[in-house]
C-alpha cells in the first residue's frame, strides 16, 4: 500500500515550514583539519556507481520516495528572460507541484505538499515572498555575484543585505572559485565568514562550483572550510558551470558533512544542483543521503536539490504510477 510506504518516508508537516534547526555557528579557522585530506578517486568512482544498483525502490516505494523529493525542491528560475509574471507562476506550481486528483489517487490530502522553497535573483526576491505569503515556503535568493561570484566583495555582501531585508530566509553565495584553485584557505574562511555575517537570520548554503574548482581534493578542502565558516548548507554547483552536480562530488561533499559533524555535532545541509532533472537520477541522490548520512537528511531541513525541469518529470513518474501512462511534457507547464 501506498499509504503505508509514504508513512516510512514522508514525514513531512503538512506545508513547508522555515528552518527550526540551530545554526552552524562555525569553528576558528584551524588548518590543520586539512592535513591529511586525500580523496582517492578510484573508490569515489566505484562507490557512486553502486548508488543506483545497490537499493531497489519500486512502485510504491518509489513512488513514496518521488512525493518526498518533491518536498527537498528549490524550484528554481534564473534566467535572464525572467519576469514578475514567471516568478509568480512558479510560485503557485511550488505552492501546489501536484494535480489534487493525483495526489488523491496516491492517497493524499489535496494541496498536502508543497516544494522546499523557491530560489531567484535577487531583483525578485520580493516578487516571489509576496506570492507565497501565508505558504510558508521560504525564498532563496542567490547572491554575491552568481554565477562567476566575481563582484567586489563589499558589493557582495550589500547585495546579502538586500535580500534579506527583502524577505529572504536562504541566501545561496558563491565562494570565490581563485580562493580554492591558488589553495588560499584563509581567504576563502574569512570570505564565508562575511557572507554568514550579512545573512543574519537567514540561512547560507554556501556553492562550491564544484565543476570549476577541479579536483575532488579541492571539492573536499573546500566543503570543510566553508562549514568552519558558518555555512548551513554546502550546495555543488551554480547550474551555470560546464558540469554541475555529479554523484561523485556529491558523495566528497557529504563524507565531508559526516566528518564535520563528528567534529562538532553540528547538522549541516547538503544541495546538489544543476543536472537533477530525471525522477531516477533523484532517487540516487535520495539513496546516497540515506546510506551515507541516515534518515534525518531526506528532509528539506538538511537536504535541498535545485532544480528546475525535476518536477514535471517526477509528475510523469507518478501520474505512470497511478494510470499506468506516461503524459506528454507539455502537459506539466512551468515544472
Amino acid at each position: 500500500m501506498l499509504e503505508t510506504a509514504t508513512k516510512s518516508i514522508v514525514a513531512w508537516p503538512g506545508k513547508a515550514q522555515a528552518h527550526t534547526s540551530a545554526r552552524n555557528p562555525g569553528v576558528p579557522f584551524d588548518l590543520a583539519w586539512l592535513d591529511g585530506l586525500r580523496v582517492n578517486q578510484s573508490a569515489v568512482a566505484r562507490r557512486a556507481s553502486t548508488l543506483g544498483t545497490r537499493r531497489a525502490v519500486k512502485k510504491d516505494a518509489q513512488a513514496a520516495w518521488l512525493l518526498k523529493a518533491i518536498t527537498c525542491i528549490d524550484l528554481t528560475t534564473l534566467n535572464g528572460d525572467d519576469t514578475p509574471g514567471r516568478v509568480e507562476r512558479l510560485c503557485a506550481k511550488a505552492r501546489r507541484p501536484l494535480r489534487d486528483d493525483l495526489l488523491d489517487s496516491l492517497g493524499m490530502a489535496p494541496a498536502s505538499i508543497t516544494t522546499g522553497a523557491v530560489c531567484v535573483y535577487h531583483r525578485y526576491v520580493k516578487t516571489a515572498v509576496h506570492a507565497l505569503q501565508g505558504s510558508g515556503i521560504p525564498v532563496a535568493a542567490v547572491s554575491t555575484g552568481f554565477p562567476a561570484g566575481l563582484n567586489p566583495h563589499a558589493l557582495k555582501l550589500r547585495e546579502i543585505e538586500a535580500s534579506v531585508a527583502d524577505g529572504a530566509a536562504e541566501i545561496d553565495i558563491v565562494v570565490t572559485r581563485e580562493h580554492v584553485l591558488t589553495g588560499n584557505w584563509k581567504a576563502l574562511y574569512d570570505e564565508m565568514r562575511d557572507f554568514r555575517a550579512a545573512c543574519g537570520d537567514a540561512h547560507v548554503k554556501a556553492i562550491l562550483a564544484t565543476g570549476d574548482i577541479r579536483t575532488l581534493s579541492n571539492v573536499a578542502k573546500a566543503s570543510m572550510i566553508c562549514m568552519m565558516a558558518g555555512a548551513d548548507f554546502i550546495k555543488t554547483s551554480t547550474g551555470k558551470e560546464g558540469v554541475n552536480a555529479t554523484l561523485d562530488v556529491s558523495l566528497v561533499m557529504v563524507r565531508m558533512i559526516r566528518e564535520y559533524l563528528a567534529r562538532t555535532g553540528v547538522l549541516i545541509g547538503f544541495k546538489p544542483a544543476g543536472g537533477v532533472s530525471t525522477a531516477k537520477s533523484v532517487l540516487e541522490y535520495q539513496i546516497l543521503m540515506k546510506e551515507e548520512l541516515g534518515r534525518e537528511w531526506l528532509e528539506p531541513e538538511l537536504f535541498r536539490i535545485g532544480a528546475s525541469s525535476l518536477l514535471s518529470d517526477i509528475e510523469r513518474q507518478l501520474e505512470h504510477h497511478v494510470s499506468g501512462r506516461y503524459s506528454a511534457f507539455n502537459r506539466h507547464p512551468v515544472a
